[in-house]
């Protein structure tokens, strides 16, 4: 992956102009799961978009979780209209690399998309996953209902009691509504599924710091494993 460039957001008034409409088409279907990339959610699912730095390795870990219907790759939070990977790569287009996750509220619970979110990534350095430093990388979740809002921060509060028990410093993790993060932008197509595409390709997610399990029933927190370099 290429690194950001920017460590700091970049201000609307000096966000790159973007463009109407996407400049690149994307296949019509899931590489894996086999279901509608860009299909509005169906009835009795619920979509949620999680920013863990590479979306590369984020993806994948929530298509591998049953009841999770599709998964998709691209730009939110920020303020270009349908932004390229390198234009995000700069940080002057304030998107973090984000996955939208379709799911099946009666097969897969939030509270089990949470503990993926919290344990695969490091949630207490701002801007920055190992050796991914910039504002595309930065620790985000976008909801879209009341409930999942509410459960996020409840679960942002667990977590960050356990961090501190275990001597690890402050979530930085922005968690909105997304519609006031703004947009999700489907990334290009050779970023969606890519480590399926490339299955020796770049990711650096896996188990950070502390079980969400410990966060949510008070078990002896785990010790730190620190996220490798690029």
């Amino acid at each position: 992956m290429l690194f950001g460039r920017k460590p700091t957001m970049v201000s609307p008034q000096d966000a790159l102009p973007g463009r109407p409409d996407r400049p690149f088409r994307i296949a019509p279907d899931h590489v894996v799961l086999g279901t509608p990339l860009e299909a509005p959610v169906a009835p009795g699912h619920e979509e949620i978009f999680f920013g863990m730095g590479c979306f590369w390795g984020s993806e994948r870990i929530f298509w591998e979780i049953p009841g999770v219907d599709v998964t998709a790759v691209g730009y939110q939070g920020g303020y270009t209209p349908n932004p390229t990977y390198d234009e995000t790569c700069t940080g002057l287009t304030g998107h973090t690399e984000a996955v939208r996750v379709v799911y099946d509220p009666a097969k897969v619970s939030l509270e089990t998309l949470l503990k993926a979110f919290w344990e695969n990534h490091d949630p207490t350095t701002p801007n920055r996953q190992g050796g991914d430093v910039g504002t595309q990388y930065r620790s985000a979740i976008y909801t879209t209902t009341d409930e999942q809002l509410a459960e996020a921060e409840e679960s942002r509060a667990r977590y960050q009691q356990a961090l501190k028990e275990a001597g690890f410093g402050e979530i930085s993790t922005e968690i909105r509504p997304a519609a006031e993060a703004g947009p999700f932008y489907y990334a290009e197509d050779y970023h969606q599924g890519y480590l399926a595409k490339n299955p020796r390709g770049y990711c650096n997610h896996g188990f950070c710091q502390v079980g969400y399990d410990a966060a949510a029933h008070g078990q002896e927190p785990a010790a730190k494993v620190e996220l490798p370099d690029a």
